[in-house]
C-alpha cells in the first residue's frame, strides 16, 4: 500500500473519531432536579419560572433565579451572564450546566416564551 493512501486513511479515521467524540459531548439530556443534584455531569433541567425570584448582581455579573418542576419542587439556578431580556415573559426556562454546592450553575439558558403565533381564544385572549 502506498504511504500517501495510508496517511490519508489515518487522517480520515482520526477526523471521524474526533467528530464522533465532539458530537457525543454536545448531546446533553434533560434530567429531573433530583438527578441533576446527584450527578456531577453537565445536564439540562427545565422548569417553570418562579415569579419575583430573579436577582442580578452587577458586580459579580451573576443572574440568580428559581424554577419549579411539574411537582412544584423549586431549584435555585445561578447563571454567569446577562439576564435574558425576555425573561419576565418566560413560560419555561431550560438551563444547561451542573449542580454544585446546593445550586445549579448554568452555562447556558434557553427562555421559552409564549408564541406570538398562538391561536387567540375568545375576546382576543391568547391561550
Amino acid at each position: 500500500m502506498k504511504p500517501k493512501y495510508l496517511i490519508g486513511g489515518l487522517i480520515i479515521i482520526a477526523f471521524t473519531a474526533y467528530a464522533m467524540m465532539s458530537f457525543e459531548d454536545s448531546m446533553v439530556s434533560y434530567v429531573s432536579f433530583q438527578e441533576a443534584a446527584n450527578t456531577g455531569k453537565v445536564v439540562q433541567v427545565k422548569g417553570t419560572r418562579v415569579p419575583d425570584s430573579d436577582t442580578y448582581d452587577m458586580e459579580e455579573k451573576l443572574f440568580k433565579f428559581q424554577i419549579a418542576d411539574e411537582n412544584g419542587t423549586v431549584f435555585n439556578v445561578v447563571y454567569a451572564g446577562v439576564k435574558p431580556s425576555n425573561f419576565e415573559m418566560a413560560k419555561e426556562v431550560v438551563a444547561r450546566g451542573r449542580y454544585l454546592n446546593g445550586k445549579f450553575m448554568a452555562d447556558d439558558l434557553l427562555v421559552k416564551c409564549p408564541s406570538k403565533y398562538e391561536a387567540e381564544g375568545p375576546m382576543g385572549v391568547s391561550s
